[in-house]
């Protein structure tokens, strides 16, 4: 049983309009650090190989990062609805404060993955507690404008993350990367420390969890692992992917069995009866699978199907993070007026005509269409984002406040990694059969005999310079026409997704702003 001082009823006594402000400053910082940190490793990754050796645990750095965030994400959730926020926000930056300290002290690649699993859970609480924390400090009228914020920092993140990573190596050593996170990690706990107060009563005597926690976190991990390793690192039939398989399904009827007795669970299976919970986590999962696997092949249909640079591609994908960030923004001033299942509507719209351009795309493609296309997806990701996590909430009680708001977050993780794993199995199998092709057609005229074992060897160094610099003009355009219509599978996926969140957006409760019910006591359809 928890004790009553760790569930104790709201605090007397109003925030002022400075107290708030510092309140959403600190809460937002924290979010920027944990945001940034799953972004700004790319350009100092190969730096870091270079000085922690460790090559074939390259993309762990990344990995462990992005899973052991999705498992803390629904934990933090459900125990900012049983202690206090100030506490649980205290710990979580405390985490990644740690764990970025002891990342950028690291001697070996070991240590550094250790670290950033540290860093992951950190980065976890912030996500769940910040828009637990915004919604608890805001009026019903200025709640839409307070969580915009958070979706103009994501973006903020995504677009300044691979830059700063890149200024900090070229300037300084790649562990300041870690070692800026310390200070600005302290400033966010001192804002939350001193000006933080509770808002929202809590449950007082609630049983936690621990079966259910322990089981959930299992099954996530296995889930996450399975689409980042199958069809990428193993093949999808391999015994590897088999048994993360196995072992995902069987901890998740454990836990599936756990949350029907538990009396308080750390996940209430009732909740995915209530239309305004299932229909806008469900949304916003489709929606980040769309813009997550645009993300991640975009650059690369950019960069090896229309022949561009890197700062071209730049350019052409921070129309995603930029739509975003502008489309949370201006939906939050005008969400009041419209509404949140019309602004979702009107997002998937944005999405899916987007999403349906992108099939237009071939290697004539200009990079000024790239670019409003891709903003045009942002934006329907900026409306959608931010009006389901208003449905979401205001389909449970205050008192689930928190599971409402991680329940969000966690769906949006878990859409955007499963759209990342399942766009590479895509990619990959028709790129596989596109270069058999080639290579089967070419001529040693072509490309050099080198140059050919190389690729069999690697396929993937067929998009470096160097190795393109080498191929034929005729077998040059071959590969850029290959890599377009491998994208095109992507793109199709995409569009697939984009056109179920519509429909889901479509079946968002009618009311503007649902009778706030607690689902303990019955479930509303």
């Amino acid at each position: 049983m928890i004790p009553d001082a760790a569930t104790s009823t709201a605090e007397t006594g109003p925030i002022t309009p400075r107290r708030r402000a510092l309140i959403i400053a600190a809460s937002l910082l924290a979010l920027f650090l944990g945001a940034l940190d799953a972004l700004v490793m790319a350009a100092a990754m190969p730096t870091v190989v270079a000085e922690l050796g460790g090559l074939h645990l390259y993309s762990w750095v990344y990995s462990i990062y992005l899973l052991s965030r999705a498992v803390s994400l629904p934990l933090f959730g459900k125990s900012a609805d049983i202690f206090r926020s100030k506490t649980l926000y205290l710990v979580a930056i405390a985490l990644f404060v740690a764990g970025s300290l002891g990342a950028g002290l690291a001697e070996d690649m070991g240590l550094l993955i250790a670290c950033r699993a540290i860093q992951g859970i950190g980065a976890g609480g912030s996500f769940a507690l910040v828009y637990v924390v915004l919604t608890d400090i805001s009026s019903p009228e200025t709640r839409a404008k307070s969580l915009s914020l958070g979706s103009f920092v994501w973006g903020l993140a995504s677009v300044l993350g691979p830059s700063m990573g890149a200024f900090i190596v070229a300037h300084f050593s790649w562990r300041w990367i870690f070692f800026i996170n310390v200070p600005l990690g302290v400033l966010s706990m001192a804002g939350v420390a001193f000006c933080l107060v509770e808002t929202r009563e809590k449950k007082k005597g609630a049983v936690i969890d621990y079966a259910g926690a322990l089981t959930l976190s299992i099954t996530v991990l296995g889930l996450l692992m399975v689409f980042l390793v199958g069809g990428q690192i193993h093949d999808w039939t391999s015994t590897h992917v088999a048994a993360l398989a196995l072992v995902t399904i069987i901890t998740g009827y454990w836990f599936y069995r756990i949350e029907k007795r538990a009396v308080e669970p750390i996940l209430p299976l009732d909740f995915f009866m209530v239309r305004g919970f299932s229909t806008g986590n469900g949304a916003v999962f489709l929606s980040s699978f769309t813009i997550f696997a645009l993300f991640a092949y975009a650059p690369l249909f950019v960069q090896s199907a229309l022949g561009k640079n890197a700062m071209e591609v730049g350019t052409a994908v921070l129309a995603l993070s930029l739509g975003w960030s502008v489309g949370s923004l201006l939906l939050g001033q005008i969400v009041g007026r419209i509404g949140t299942r019309n602004a979702s509507i009107a997002g998937a719209v944005f999405l899916t005509a987007g999403c349906g351009l992108t099939l237009t795309f071939s290697t004539a493609t200009s990079l000024s269409t790239c670019f409003w296309v891709f903003l045009f997806v942002g934006t329907g990701m900026g409306f959608v984002a931010l009006s389901t996590i208003l449905v979401v909430q205001n389909s449970l009680s205050d008192l689930d406040l928190g599971v409402a708001t991680a329940s969000n977050q966690f769906s949006r993780t878990l859409g955007g990694t499963i759209g990342v794993g399942v766009g590479g199995g895509f990619f990959s199998l028709r790129f596989d059969d596109e270069l058999h092709a080639i290579l089967k057609s070419a001529t040693s005229s072509d490309w050099p005999a080198a140059v050919a074992s190389q690729v069999q060897q690697n396929p993937e160094s067929l998009f470096r310079p160097e190795v393109q610099a080498l191929l034929s003009g005729d077998m040059l355009q071959k590969l850029h026409e290959a890599v377009a219509r491998s994208a095109m599978s992507v793109f199709w996926m995409v569009f697939v997704a984009s056109v179920l969140c519509l429909v889901l957006c479509t079946l968002l409760p009618k009311e503007e702003v649902p009778p706030r019910l607690d689902p303990h006591d019955g479930i509303q359809n």
